[in-house]
C-alpha cells in the first residue's frame, strides 16, 4: 500500500513525458529508475485486480488467510521525490472474507472488530523512504477500533504497463506484521497443550494494482 502492488506481470512500455522536466532528486538520494519518475501523479486501486489480505496462525498448527474486499483509496506517488508520496486507505470491516461465513461473522462481532461500533479501519501514510533499487519503506498510522498506532510497510515496485484497455497500471507489493492486541483485538482461547487458538501476530499483505487517476482508455 504504501502505494500499489502486483499480481499480474507485463512488459514495461515507457510512456512519453510531457510538460516541464521533472526536477532531479535531492543530493545524496538513491538513484531512481526513469520509469519510476514517470509514474508521478495520482492513482486509484483497481479492486478487482488487487488484494488487501492478512494471514494469522490458528491453533498453533496452521495458517488462516483472508482479505477485505471493500475499501476506498487515495494514492499519490512522486517518482522524483518519493518522500512526497502519500497514501490513504479506508477499509470496510464487514467486507472481511476468509472463506467461512461463521468465522467472518465472528470477526466482525464484538469479540474482534465490533464493526457496528467501528465500521472502518484506516491507514494514513506519514512518510516514504526510497531504500534503493525498487524497494521503499512507508510509515503511517493504522486506526482500528478507534485506536491509532504507527505501522511501517515494506514496499517493492513491480513495474508499470499500458494494459490492453488503454489504462496505465503500476504494481507494488506491501507487507508488514502487527500485534493485534495493540489495537484492542485481545480475544483468544488457551489450548490445553499450551499456546493460544489465534496468534497475536498478524501479517498484512497488500497486492495492489493501481490505475492512474482520471485516465481514459485509448480508443
Amino acid at each position: 500500500m504504501g502505494i500499489f502492488s502486483r499480481r499480474q506481470s507485463a512488459t514495461l512500455e515507457p510512456a512519453p513525458v510531457a510538460g516541464p522536466a521533472v526536477p532531479p532528486p535531492p543530493a545524496g538520494a538513491a538513484p531512481l529508475d526513469p520509469a519510476l519518475r514517470a509514474l508521478t501523479g495520482e492513482w486509484t486501486i483497481d479492486r478487482p485486480h488487487s488484494r488487501i489480505g492478512f494471514s494469522v496462525r490458528h491453533a498453533m498448527v496452521t495458517t488462516v488467510r483472508g482479505a477485505f474486499t471493500d475499501y476506498d483509496s487515495t494514492l499519490y506517488f512522486d517518482g522524483a521525490r518519493p518522500s512526497q508520496s502519500r497514501a490513504e486507505l479506508a477499509i470496510r470491516i464487514d467486507s472481511v472474507d476468509t472463506g467461512v461465513e461463521q468465522r467472518d461473522a465472528h470477526l466482525v462481532g464484538r469479540d474482534f472488530f465490533d464493526a457496528r461500533r467501528w465500521p472502518q479501519m484506516v491507514f494514513r501514510s506519514t512518510s516514504t523512504v526510497h531504500e534503493g533499487g525498487e524497494s521503499f519503506r512507508m510509515a503511517g498510522e493504522l486506526t482500528i477500533r478507534d485506536v491509532t498506532r504507527p505501522v511501517e510497510l515494506q514496499l517493492d515496485y513491480l513495474g508499470s504497463v499500458m494494459d490492453p484497455f488503454g489504462f496505465e497500471r503500476a504494481g507494488f507489493d506491501g507487507t508488514t506484521t502487527i500485534d493485534r492486541t495493540e489495537w484492542g483485538l485481545v480475544y483468544n482461547q488457551r489450548l490445553k497443550t499450551g499456546g493460544t487458538m489465534v496468534s497475536e501476530k498478524i501479517r498484512l499483505q497488500l497486492d495492489i494494482s493501481a490505475i492512474r487517476a482520471g485516465a481514459t482508455a485509448a480508443v
